[in-house]
């Protein structure tokens, strides 16, 4: 059975629902097979959805899915060729000449463009969300770095596309008399309404979640501290923190003779990583930090992955043996701060008012804090990340007042400009 863009196996119910796991550093899809099997194992239509060429999703369940599980690898190298070959289409049939031949690159000879099969493999799981075939779509994501890279993509396209060639310009050519410009303008809208609907599918809070997956390790502290504050700038609901391969509580040493060097090491170790998980807890407040029992050997197959799910518990506690699954616990759904910036007049009347408007944010470096206007637009940057918001109404007729951290909350004053202000 085939899928667009790759290999499709299983057949699940419909349903509806989209869920987003980015991995972490050093962490490994096994916690994607997890969660997606927790979801079979309650009756959900499930769909595992991955993009990493690195991964074989379908080594985790040999012998085949159950009916409520579709495990589907996009090749994002063949959609982008497909894709090429329906712009050549489009271009052939327009009977002109366009001053240079797309038809002397033929689709196989494509090696991948930078960014662009990120996009298209995007777009692609964007599709799989509206089509509501499934209760959940779990996506084995790449990387940290990488993923954030893939989930501003839409928001940086959108914006460059906007300044290039506006909507209203746009408009005028696809009414217009030139037959090129006119097929131009319909093929860019075609593309800005695909990229806005995934843009759209990542920053809706009510359907969208990530689990950032990551290790008891020192290094992976501040990743997942940068990686908190990416998600907060870009309106991403981060639902948990897993931390993985953590090792599981022994018997004590017998207290009169020697602890075996293996079992000090041991011991030491799962010390250890404890530390590390409680400065996770003590770094990420607000955001359940969940462990991750080590399973000794490799989970393969839904048995193995529904028993880890398992033990799993949405408080973040170890347990081991309650019946707690990672998918359908209180924590799913529970937006604890707003996604978009919250405006609110904190004194004054008319041009003497002053606005302040605040928006979530847990900087890890405040010195790599930056803010920028452009027209309508407010530019905030932090932590290697930059996100374009566009003002609210009240504040496109302000000039920026002062600006401030205070604890996790980025806080903006502004005050009306006289000479645009009504009067």
């Amino acid at each position: 059975m085939q899928a667009p863009g790759g290999p499709h196996i299983g057949d699940a119910r419909p349903g509806d629902g989209a869920t987003l796991l980015g991995r972490g550093p050093a962490a490994y899809s096994d916690d994607a097979g997890f969660r997606a099997a927790g979801g079979v194992f309650r009756g959900a239509g499930t769909g595992r959805v991955t993009g990493d060429p690195s991964t074989d999703a379908s080594q985790a369940v040999p012998g085949g899915t159950p009916p409520t599980l579709d495990v589907i690898e996009v090749d994002s190298l063949a959609l982008l060729e497909d894709r090429f070959r329906q712009v050549l289409v489009m271009v052939s049939g327009a009977g002109h000449d366009h001053g240079f031949d797309l038809g002397a690159l033929d689709p196989a000879e494509l090696t991948g463009l930078p960014g662009v099969q990120e996009l298209l493999a995007l777009l692609e799981i964007t599709q799989f969300a509206e089509a509501r075939r499934w209760d959940d779509i779990v996506v084995d994501c790449p990387p940290s770095a990488d993923m954030l890279r893939i989930v501003t993509a839409p928001d940086t396209l959108l914006g460059y596309l906007e300044r290039v060639w506006p909507a209203h310009a746009r408009t005028m050519e696809a009414i217009g008399t030139d037959f090129r410009k006119a097929v131009l303008a319909v093929t860019v809208e075609q593309i800005v309404q695909a990229v806005t609907e995934a843009r759209d599918l990542l920053a809706d809070r009510t359907r969208t979640g990530a689990r950032l997956v990551t290790v008891a390790e020192q290094v992976a502290v501040a990743e997942s501290a940068r990686v908190r504050s990416a998600a907060a700038l870009l309106g991403i609901r981060l639902d948990a923190v897993l931390v993985n391969k953590v090792l599981p509580e022994m018997p004590p040493p017998h207290p009169v003779e020697p602890p075996h060097p293996a079992v000090q090491w041991y011991f030491n170790r799962r010390g250890e990583q404890l530390d590390v998980v409680e400065e996770l807890r003590t770094r990420l407040r607000g955001v359940p930090v969940q462990v991750v029992g080590h399973a000794g050997s490799e989970p393969v197959g839904l048995n193995s992955l529904a028993a880890l799910s398992y033990a799993v518990d949405a408080s973040g506690d170890w347990v081991g043996w309650r019946p707690v699954p990672m998918l359908g616990t209180d924590a799913d759904g529970v937006l604890p701060v707003p996604a978009e910036p919250v405006v609110r007049l904190e004194s004054g009347a008319g041009v003497h008012s002053m606005f302040a408007m605040r928006m979530h944010l847990p900087v890890v470096d405040p010195s790599t804090l930056r803010l920028g206007r452009v027209e309508d637009d407010l530019i905030v940057g932090a932590d290697g990340v930059r996100r374009r918001l566009r003002l609210a109404p009240v504040l496109r007729r302000c000039t920026v007042e002062a600006a401030e951290l205070d604890g996790d909350q980025l806080v903006i004053r502004f005050r009306p400009d006289p000479q645009v202000w009504p009067k």
